[in-house]
């Protein structure tokens, strides 16, 4: 790496040299995308995932969902709209001031999660167990350096 050299207009940075910035973002954008595609075949999005497993682990409120997606916030539309749609579509239902997942969710969820273990494993073809939990490790030190 280049000290000296200035990102920017006119920055000729080849796919081996561009800073760890620009693979994250291209990283995240590519997952979301992916991820999004995949879901499709349920007619869900990544929220609609989300929220049904913190329904399943047992966020059975809709603040409890609410504080499950928190790091999503600015995804996609409110938690309240997530649970709504679940229970349009069966997946969840309302009773007694709780929020269960229904047969069909289950089952649904069944379903997604065979997916979402092929999807995962996709992602980490060809990396090594070892270089996966280094890159988590180093994502983890960034972040608390940047915090």
């Amino acid at each position: 790496m280049n000290p000296e050299h200035r990102h920017g207009p006119g920055c000729d940075h080849g796919a081996e040299d561009r800073p760890i910035g620009w693979w994250l973002k291209q990283v995240d954008r590519l997952i979301e995308a992916s991820f999004d595609r995949l879901l499709a075949a349920e007619g869900v999005g990544r929220r609609h995932w989300q929220a049904l497993n913190a329904v399943a682990g047992g966020a059975d409120t809709p603040d409890a969902v609410g504080v499950a997606l928190a790091p999503f916030r600015g995804a996609g539309p409110p938690h309240t709209v997530i649970v709504d749609q679940l229970v349009s579509r069966g997946w969840v239902q309302r009773a007694a001031g709780r929020i269960t997942v229904t047969p069909t969710g289950s089952a649904a969820r069944g379903r997604l999660i065979v997916a979402v273990r092929q999807y995962r494993a996709r992602i980490t073809e060809g990396i090594d167990e070892a270089d996966y939990r280094t890159t988590v490790a180093t994502l983890q030190r960034m972040a608390r350096n940047l915090s």
